[in-house]
């Protein structure tokens, strides 16, 4: 059983930055898919960034491409979503999710098949 924590998030200026961790505990964290999403009341969860199981390929929605970076530190047990250039539409609670990913042939973009997640984490941009 892996189980997920959030941290890092908070409240930041416009053009700033933040960095998110998500910490995983259990065994085989290594091996699973980690995908962070992001959800604001009264919306549907929206896929951010996803990063395969072993960090050789990494996966961006359109809005967040080019600021945002997935990263992870499989010593840890850690992954990172750092977010650089925040606007106000960033505002959201982040969670992260896991998958097992040595198999995982599907789409990373798709919250179905991410079956732990974590507490999420709250990411407000003032303008």
């Amino acid at each position: 059983q892996v189980q997920l924590v959030e941290s890092g998030g908070g409240l930041v200026q416009a053009g700033g930055s933040l960095r998110l961790s998500c910490a995983a505990s259990g065994r085989a964290f290594s091996s699973y898919a980690v995908g962070w999403f992001r959800q604001t009341p009264g919306k549907e969860r929206e896929f951010v960034a996803a990063i395969t199981w072993s960090g050789g390929s990494t996966y961006y929605a359109d809005s967040v491409k080019g600021r945002f970076t997935i990263s992870r530190d499989s010593a840890k047990n850690t992954v990172f979503l750092q977010m650089n250039s925040l606007k106000p539409e960033d505002t959201a609670v982040y969670y992260c999710a896991a998958t097992w990913g040595r198999s995982y042939s599907g789409t990373y973009s798709d919250p179905g098949p991410y079956d732990h997640w974590g507490q999420g984490t709250q990411v407000t941009v003032s303008s």
